[in-house]
């Protein structure tokens, strides 16, 4: 049976950000770009009508940006939560984790190849995620610089929770893998590896497997991982 049509938004307040994303996708076997917006309210409103499988949206926008549109399309309180994407650069990494706590499913690096572009989008639309290494690696930096004892001890209590295997897959999430990576890393079946993320989403509360690299970047869990 052949895959569902993707159907995609791209919001970006720069033309030719969009026009390269939209030619990128456009060539895909499966991807179809549904529209386009050019700041954050556009973005709203075109996404609630044509309820895409998945919308891309920069971080910088006029009118709206980015972090807010993620907070409305899939926040928090949000009846139907949308695969929003965030399409952010090296100098963001705050914005990346606030767009984190509202409802963002991944994080695309603006200069990213055209590859990594098609799979954040598929990885999206069936609900997986795809974390930017680039990105990853900054915010662990960032986060190790100002790491303290009492985040630490905060995680040994956090990840007591956690059995052995699960930290390991927590770690491996955390750094960008994916979930056939993870099974491979850790001669694991891919659905073992699903069931081990749906245990560890329900531990952790994390509605999806972003959260859970948000959860092991704040609580110093992925040392030793990159």
């Amino acid at each position: 049976m052949p895959e569902p049509q993707i159907d995609v938004v791209i919001a970006d307040d720069q033309e030719l950000v969009r026009m390269g994303f939209s030619l990128i996708l456009g060539v895909q076997t499966g991807i179809t770009v549904v529209g386009e917006a050019s700041d954050g309210v556009e973005c709203i409103e075109i996404a609630r009508r044509l309820r895409p499988r998945v919308v891309l949206a920069d971080i910088r926008m006029p009118r709206l940006d980015g972090l807010e549109v993620v907070r409305q399309l899939a926040g928090p309180g949000v009846a139907d939560p949308m695969n929003v994407v965030v399409i952010t650069t090296f100098d963001q990494d705050d914005y990346v984790r606030t767009a984190l706590r509202n409802g963002a499913c991944g994080f695309l690096l603006k200069d990213a190849s055209p590859a990594l572009l098609v799979e954040a989008v598929h990885a999206a639309a069936r609900g997986d995620a795809l974390v930017s290494p680039a990105v990853t690696v900054r915010l662990l930096r960032r986060l190790e610089a100002t790491e303290h004892g009492t985040a630490q001890a905060a995680a040994a209590s956090d990840e007591a929770a956690l059995s052995e295997r699960e930290r390991d897959i927590v770690r491996l999430v955390a750094v960008g893998r994916t979930n056939q990576e993870i099974a491979d890393e850790l001669f694991l079946s891919l659905s073992t590896v699903k069931t081990y993320l749906a245990r560890i989403q329900a531990k952790l509360n994390a509605r999806n497997r972003v959260e859970i690299a948000a959860w092991a970047w704040e609580h110093g869990a992925v040392r030793g991982s990159r």
